[in-house]
C-alpha cells in the first residue's frame, strides 16, 4: 500500500555500545515533534534521514521511493541545526543564495528568489548585512529562508533555537509553523523540552 510522506522502516544504527532501532511514518504536510534527553540520539536520528550519517540496515523512503543510499544533495530534504550554519564572511543574500547555488552566481531567477524568502522571514531589507552584525534571531531567519529556497519538502529541525529566550523561541517556532504550512512541508523537529512542541506539532512523541 502506498504511503504519502517520510516513512523509517526498521531503521538501524549502531555506535559501539549504543544502537538506534526506529521506525516510523510522517504523513506528507504534518508537522510532527520527537522529545528525547541529551545524548538519547535525536540528533544522530535527523542525521540518519538526511545522510550525513549511514544507516546500518533498514530503509528510509519518502512517497515510497527509496532514498536509503542518497547522498545528502539528492535527497528531498532541508535541515536547521541548533547551529544556524552560517558563514561569516558573506552576506545574509550571499548565505540564502548558498541554498540555490553553492557558487554563489547569481541570475535573474535566483536573486528574485533570494529575496523573496528574505521577504518572508522578514529581513529583505538586511540582505547586506554580515551574521556577525545580525541578531541571533535574525542569524536564525537567514538559516530559514535559506532552506525555503532549496524547495526541499521535508524540514528536520534539530533544536534550532535552543540558544534563543522564550519570547523569541516561540517567535521562530510560529514563523517555521506558518512557513511549513504555507508550502505544504512534512516537518519533524526534535527537542528535549516538551514546551517548544505546544502548538507547534500536531503529533509527537
Amino acid at each position: 500500500m502506498s504511503f504519502s510522506g517520510l516513512e523509517l522502516a526498521a531503521v538501524e544504527f549502531e555506535q559501539g555500545e549504543w544502537d538506534l532501532n526506529v521506525s516510523l511514518k510522517l504523513p506528507r504536510g504534518t508537522l510532527n515533534g520527537l522529545i528525547g534527553a541529551s545524548g538519547a540520539g535525536k540528533s544522530t536520528l535527523l542525521s540518519l534521514i538526511a545522510g550525513f550519517q549511514t544507516v546500518h540496515s533498514g530503509i528510509i523512503k519518502f512517497n515510497d521511493e527509496t532514498i536509503t543510499r542518497l547522498p545528502p544533495s539528492k535527497r528531498p530534504i532541508s535541515i536547521l541545526f541548533q547551529e544556524h550554519n552560517l558563514f561569516s564572511h558573506l552576506t545574509a543574500f550571499q548565505n540564502v543564495l548558498l541554498g540555490i547555488n553553492p557558487s554563489l552566481k547569481v541570475t535573474d531567477t535566483t536573486e528574485q528568489e533570494v529575496y523573496s524568502a528574505l521577504d518572508q522571514v522578514g529581513l529583505k531589507s538586511k540582505e547586506h548585512r554580515n551574521p556577525k552584525n545580525l541578531s541571533g534571531g535574525e542569524r536564525q531567519r537567514v538559516a530559514i529562508a535559506r532552506t525555503l529556497v532549496m524547495k526541499r519538502p521535508v524540514l528536520l529541525l534539530d533544536e534550532p533555537f535552543t540558544a534563543l529566550g522564550p519570547a523569541l523561541r516561540a517567535e521562530m517556532l510560529n514563523l517555521v509553523k506558518d512557513l511549513s504550512l504555507e508550502k505544504g512541508l512534512t516537518v519533524l523537529m526534535v527537542s528535549h523540552t516538551p514546551e517548544d512542541l505546544v502548538g507547534f506539532a500536531e503529533n509527537s512523541a
